[in-house]
Formats: C-alpha cells, structure tokens, sequence
C-alpha cells in the first residue's frame, strides 16, 4: 500500500530573501489542527526564526529528505486572520518585497518575538481578594512571586498573557505558585460585540457635513472609496466620528489612522470622549500595551482602534469602516524595510473587506484629487468652516530690502503687536529647528559640515552642533578648524534663534516653542498645548509639528517666518508639500469668532505659484500642479519606482545599479524608462554613499510587470551582496 505524502508547511520567515520555506510538521502533530495563520518556529540556518505558516500543501520543490521540521507549533489556533494573510501576500507582491518581512508587519514585537499570544484573547489574571491582603514578607525567599504579586497589584483589572509576557520574564512558574496560594485567579469573558458598547452624543451639524455623514452612512456595508476635502476649521473630525458611531451601532468596527498620535492629543481626546472603550495603537506604546491593543481589535473587544501608519494591518474582528485623517501627510509612507503607504493600503483593505473607506484633508494630494476625477473617489466637500468662524485672510510679505530682526520683519513684528494689543494670539511658523542652520568661518569661507553626510551641521542654543540627518552632535569650536585662525559666525535661523529673538523683542509676553528638541520630555506637548488653551502663551512658535490639526481658538494671527524655502527642493513634490505646509499652518488662524489673519514672509513675492496659492486657494493651486504633472509625465499620471543601495564606499552602490540596469533594461524595453544610476542628492549619510535608478512608466502595469520579471535576477547578482539595496514602489521622496 502507498503512504501518503508528508504534509508541506509552507512558511513565511522574516529574512530579506523574496520566497517563503518549506517544512515537515513537528514530530507527533496533529496535522489536522494545523493551519494558516499559526507562529511556528523553525530552524533557519545555524539559529531559529519564528515564522508564520502561510499555506498547506502535499507538495514542495525540495526533495522530502532535505526538509527540515519545524521546530515547534507555537498557537492552538491561526492568530492572523486569512483576510490580512491575502493583504499580505498582494503586498508583497505589489511592493516586490520578501514576503516574511511584510507578515512580520501583521504582529506586534511580542507576537514576533515568538512570545505566548493564546490567552490574551480568553482570559485575565487578577489578584483575588486573599491576594490584595497577602503578606509580602512571606515571599522573602520567593523574588519572582513577589514582583509578580506587585505587578498585578498595580493593575487592578487583571492583565492579559502578553501584556505580563512584556513586564515580566518568565512568570508562568510563579503565577503557578501564586495559585496554588489562591492569591489570584484567571477571569474568563466573552467579549461584547462592538454594537452593545456605548457611544456618546456627537456635536450638530452643519449642512455639508450632514451631507457628507448620509453619503459616508448608506456605504456602510460595501465598498466606497470617499475623498472628505474640507478647509481648515470645516469640522472634518466630526464627520469621521458621526459616521464612525454609526458603523459601531451597526455593529462594526472602525479604524482611524492619524499621522502621528503624538501631536494630536486633541483628536485622540475627543475619540475617547465620544466612545469610551477605543485603544489607541502605536510604536511608542509599551509591548505589552501594543499587545493588548491587538488583541482587543481582533476579538472585537474595541469598536474603535486609532492608530498610525502600521495600524493599517491591524486585525479587525468586525471591520465596518476604515478612515485615514491628514491623507495627504508623508508620514503614512514607510520609509524604510517594507515600503509601503498605509494610505492606499487602506483603500485596498477596505475594498477586499466591502466596506467603505473615508480619506480626510483639508489640502488633498494630487493623487486623490486625480483618483477623484477618475471617477475611483467619490469627492465630498466642506467648503466652510464650523460655526462662526470666517476663512483667514492671506497676505505675502515682500520682505526685500526691510529692516529685519533675526528673521522677523518689521511689518511682521507690527503686525504682531497690533494682535497682541487686541488680546489675540500669534502663531510663528519655521519649518527648521535649531538655532542657526549655518556656521561659517569669516576668513576663510568654511563651513562646519558634518563628518558622515554631506550636511552642514545645524547650532543649538546649547551651543552645541548637531546633524539633523544622522544624529551626531558635538560641541561648538572656538575657532574655524580649517585655517585655524578665522572666527566662527553663525548665519539663517531656526526656531530656537526666533524664540530668542521675540524674547527680547517681547519680554513681557509668554513665549512658547513647538517642536522636536522641545516636547522629548513626556507630557511636554500636552502642558504646551494646554497652556496655549489657557492663554498662558500669547506667542507659539514651532515647525511643521504645528500644522498637525492643533485647534488653537485664539489664534488669530499666522505668521510664516519663510516660505522660500520649500519653493526650490529637488523633489518634484516640493511645491505640493510646500502649498500643503502653507495652507495647514495658515488654518490655525481665526478658528472662533474673530477672523484670522495669516503673513507670509517671501523673497520671491512674485514667484507663479505662491501667487496662486494666496489669490486662488488650494483647489485651484492643485488643478495647475496637476496640469504642469500631466505635461511632464509625473506622478499620479505615471507610475514610479525607486531603486536605492548604499555602501561605504562611493563607487560600490554605483556598479551595483548599473548592474542591476543592465538587468533590468530588457523587462523594461520602451515602455519603462530608466533614469540613472546617479548619486542621491545627499550622496554621503551616517557615513554611507547612496546612489539610485529611477523607473518611470505610463502605466502602473507595465512597471509591476517589468519589476516582477527582473529582480530575482537582481538578487543573485554578486554586486548585491556589496550593498544595502532596497526598491521603493510609488516613493514619497525621490532624492
């Protein structure tokens, strides 16, 4: 009689090799209880890996008696759904990267790490009521039990299995001993459907959001894709939340992702005022935190999950909607690893799950508006703010030739007075941190530049230099370290020279600073925030962190410090980006009754497309970026991939893609361009040289077929194995 094939576990492991691996089951399985979606551990080289399993078969193109067994089954039950298994393999292939890397994205750290996962789910260890009056001094001689003990003290409502696998090594022998004890015990739950939690009463309102709630409600159940364009102040949150109750009650689960939770404590507040059991779910979480938050969307404990970027793969018990804020942020792009954007990946979960997905801005990108006028977007519109408050007026400043002070011109520094005197607040926008950005030798010419990137090092008020790319800091020398002798002048302005200045200039107005160096300290950013409410700080100045939704009603004066700078970058996005950092900056003003004004500091007053932002608004701005777009053949009217390596030495990443062209250029033929290889535009970085090749095509679907045709050969090249080289499909930023 013939024996039956051995069962084939076909195995995503994180390694940057583009194919899964085969395995025979553990000794002694029960094959019938394995499926996809379980962590398994499996020898991969000379260490272990945890993998996930992604498919069954009785067939592998490895010789039976080569296959090696997994080492260990390490879930009773598929913890990722076949739903995010199927997102994962169209991932992997529409970004061309290794798909055990893209799976590892499916998990939290604690679940990759191969930690237990199973009884977070099911159930909660909790102190017993012998346990909360249990002596301590009776587990001198036990040191585990009593940090146990105390840990769970600290915890009232229990903790899950993972969030202890994150707090505490090894505590499944002691929780055994403290048992036994009767000090605690394990709670069993069923969790409640998202329907039966409850949802507080939202705000009015106003007729454009009535509008765009009904439209974004009878989708509920099917998929649509809606474009929410709404000007600064237009009550677009409101509109995420209304609809967001909707597909609770129905319910559903709803999934915000937000660009940085961090900056925007505001919109997490009122999340959490409107529904009380939502999680939040972001890399600065503890892992234990991560977990629990994890495990409550993929139970369906949680109606309501916000989150960043990596939230997009988070499991959803009951998914009914799914709403991106901000879509136009470059934050939603990954940029390094697995490069891809939360946002589209978005759009294309909410279809594969049939239900609608809401994409919010008040300045769009050009590829939703595109997408839009596709007739693939449906566009909603809020035309007005909420309530009371009136459009800011705009107003270029051409600061040539004006007597200036550390950046700020006369007619900057009236105007701020004249809204001061009126009670008002003034908001001041620098989009670069620091003190100085230059320092330069006043004999010689030299400037103070970075020892691993081609950047000149940028002066802190604590005198110290620091790298903005790679980190690295080192104090101010005394004299110029190339001819020894000249003395070191300090040139430009970031917000710590601006805070200094309008101290001076202001000394008996509250002064507050807004960005990166000033909010490390936790709670920082609320305490400014909070102060900024409370009229504590008459003045905020800060970077691009102040154009994360911030309502700051008392504003009512916008003044951006330069707006020449976003106008010339290399980046063919650069005016979107400088347009969009503009208008979201400028939306702080005039957000309650008074009407908000808003001055732009230029020496390029009249530079085309400025002009056009101030006079027409954005809408229209976007209209002639996308014609200028459609003339060149850029993006969102071609398809664009990014193909980047590095090394340390400058020539190395240079042969390996033009290598790597070679290769490339038969799959791509006539209808893939091939630009390059060239030096990225900053070529050396964290002492590193980097180089790229760009690909350009009409159609998305000549460049994914010419990707997918090339780069294994790609992988075997022998350059490849002298380089970090990665491919970024629809890159953010092509420098």
């Amino acid at each position: 009689m013939k024996s039956s094939a051995p069962l084939i576990l076909h195995v995503a492991v994180p390694a940057p090799l583009p194919r899964q691996f085969d395995y025979l089951p553990p000794e002694h399985a029960d094959q019938a209880t394995i499926a996809p979606g379980m962590r398994v551990r499996v020898p991969f080289g000379k260490r272990e890996a945890v993998g996930v399993l992604l498919a069954t078969s009785a067939h592998s193109d490895v010789p039976a008696a080569k296959l090696r067994r997994v080492s260990a089954l390490l879930d009773e039950a598929p913890l990722i759904p076949a739903d995010l298994l199927a997102l994962a393999h169209w991932s992997a292939d529409y970004y061309h990267h290794p798909i055990g890397e893209v799976v590892g994205a499916l998990l939290p750290p604690t679940l990759r790490a191969g930690k237990s996962g199973a009884a977070g789910p099911t159930g909660m260890w909790r102190l017993t009521a012998v346990g909360t009056t249990a002596d301590m001094n009776m587990l001198k001689r036990a040191p585990k039990q009593a940090a146990l003990l105390r840990l769970l003290a600290q915890h009232a409502g229990g903790m899950e299995s993972g969030a202890l696998d994150a707090a505490l090594a090894h505590w499944q022998a002691p929780m055994r001993a403290l048992l036994q004890h009767g000090w605690v015990e394990i709670v069993r739950h069923v969790p409640p459907t998202p329907a039966a939690l409850p949802v507080a009463a939202g705000l009015s309102l106003n007729a454009a959001q009535i509008a765009a709630v009904h439209k974004i409600q009878a989708a509920l159940g099917s998929f649509q894709a809606f474009l929410l364009d709404g000007v600064t102040g237009s009550g677009k949150t409101e509109v995420y939340l209304e609809a967001m109750a909707e597909c609770v009650r129905r319910g559903g689960q709803a999934l915000l992702l937000v660009p940085e939770i961090g900056l925007t404590p505001q919109l997490l507040q009122r999340v959490r005022r409107r529904f009380t059991t939502a999680v939040v779910f972001h890399s600065a979480l503890a892992a234990g935190e991560r977990l629990a938050a994890w495990q409550a969307a993929r139970t369906g404990r949680t109606p309501v999950v916000v989150g960043t970027r990596s939230a997009v793969f988070l499991p959803l018990k009951h998914p009914g909607l799914i709403v991106v804020d901000e879509e136009h942020d470059a934050s939603f792009k990954q940029q390094d690893g697995f490069r891809y954007s939360a946002r589209d990946l978005a759009v294309v979960r909410s279809a594969r799950h049939h239900i609608p997905v809401v994409l919010g801005s008040a300045t769009p990108s050009l590829e939703s508006l595109h997408n839009c006028a596709q007739l693939r977007y449906a566009h909603l519109s809020l035309p007005e703010r909420a309530g009371a408050a009136q459009h800011p007026a705009l107003h270029l400043l051409d600061i040539r030739d004006r007597p200036m002070e550390d950046g700020l011109s006369d007619l900057l520094l009236d105007a701020m007075r004249r809204h001061l005197q009126a009670e008002g607040q003034v908001l001041l926008f620098l989009n670069r941190r620091g003190y100085a950005p230059t320092v330069m030798c006043h004999v010689c010419g030299a400037t103070l530049q970075c020892r691993r990137c081609d950047a000149r090092l940028t002066l802190h008020a604590n005198r110290r230099l620091q790298c903005h790319h790679c980190g690295t800091e080192r104090p101010l020398p005394a004299r110029c370290e190339e001819c020894g002798a000249g003395a070191l002048g300090q040139y430009g302005y970031g917000t710590e020279r601006i805070e200094r200045a309008l101290a001076r200039l202001f000394p008996d107005i509250g002064i507050a600073r807004l960005d990166r160096d000033s909010i490390r300290r936790k709670g920082k950013l609320e305490a400014l925030l909070d102060g900024m409410q409370r009229g504590e700080y008459p003045i905020l100045v800060g970077t691009q962190m102040l154009a994360k939704g911030h309502d700051f009603p008392r504003v009512t004066l916008v003044g951006i410090v330069d707006a020449d700078q976003g106008m010339f970058g290399v980046d063919f996005r650069a005016s979107e980006r400088m347009a969009q950092l503009i208008m979201q900056v400028a939306g702080r003003a005039g957000r309650a009754e008074r009407r908000g004004e808003v001055l732009i500091q230029t020496h390029h007053p009249e530079h085309p497309l400025l002009t056009h932002l101030v006079r027409e608004g954005y809408a229209s701005f976007a209209q002639a970026l996308l014609a200028e777009r459609r003339a060149a053949g850029l993006p969102p009217y071609a398809a664009m991939a990014l193909l980047r390596a590095e090394a340390v030495a400058r020539a190395v990443p240079l042969a390996f893609l033009d290598a790597a062209r070679r290769k490339l250029a038969p799959a791509c033929g006539r209808q893939v361009q091939l630009l390059g290889p060239a030096p990225a535009p900053m070529e050396r970085r964290a002492g590193r040289y980097r180089a790229q090749l760009l690909l350009i095509a009409a159609q998305r679907a000549l460049l994914q077929q010419a990707l997918a045709t090339a780069l294994p050969a790609l992988y075997a090249l022998k350059q490849a194995r002298r380089v970090r080289w990665s491919l970024d499909v629809d890159p953010a930023e092509t420098f």
